[in-house]
């Protein structure tokens, strides 16, 4: 891949990576209620799941989905409803135990944060677009791998700075009231990253 594309993958993949959605939302609500350490696994997760939907959107898995009219469809309503059942479970998480852990929801799993990509949709959003944009006709395989390297490379600590701002509250979130306020509020702005696909979805 040519070094100015490789820049330009790379700003995209910063940019993408840093700036809020459902992924940073939960990880950040996760710091706080849960600690850098116990959320480790979410995080690679994330990384690692998603660097799979990257290299399997790019061999043609995203193109077979949104040719099916029907399976994309479905697919919305299944992401929509279960993002909104994530909301429900932040806000109603227990107040930060003295240990260090909640008392009534634990983090997500590797496996459930990697499979949770597939129902996200800024990362379908993020995987067609770099897809579509950063591949070579001419060294096509070539360059469905250098978008997972690079993403690979930059994602994790991206998301990893959103951790460590939930982290970073704990101190503030030792009071019930407060991380009931919090985690309201997480619950919210989850909801509000996928208004566009709400909005989508009511205009069919």
């Amino acid at each position: 891949m040519p070094t100015d594309q490789l820049l330009a993958l790379a700003l995209y993949a910063f940019v993408s990576s840093i700036t809020p959605g459902p992924n940073n939302m939960m990880l950040l609500a996760s710091g706080a209620n849960h600690g850098m350490l116990r959320s480790i696994p979410y995080m690679l997760g994330v990384g690692l799941g998603f660097v799979l939907m990257l290299v399997l959107v790019g061999l043609g898995v995203g193109q077979i989905i949104l040719a099916n009219a029907t399976l994309y469809l479905g697919l919305k309503i299944f992401s929509v409803a279960y993002l909104l059942w994530l909301a429900w479970r932040i806000a109603n998480s227990g107040p930060i135990a003295r240990d260090g852990e909640t008392r009534s929801v634990r983090p997500f799993r590797f496996i459930e944060a990697a499979l949770f990509q597939w129902v996200n949709p800024k990362a379908w959003a993020m995987a067609l677009t770099a897809a579509a944009t950063f591949t070579r006709p001419e060294s096509y395989l070539a360059s469905i791998a250098w978008i997972a390297i690079v993403f690979g490379a930059i994602n994790i600590p991206c998301i990893s700075v959103w951790t460590g701002f939930g982290v970073a509250l704990r101190p503030l979130l030792q009071d019930p009231v407060r991380v009931r306020l919090f985690n309201g509020l997480m619950a919210l702005l989850l909801i509000a990253s996928i208004v566009p696909t709400l909005r989508e979805l009511a205009g069919l």
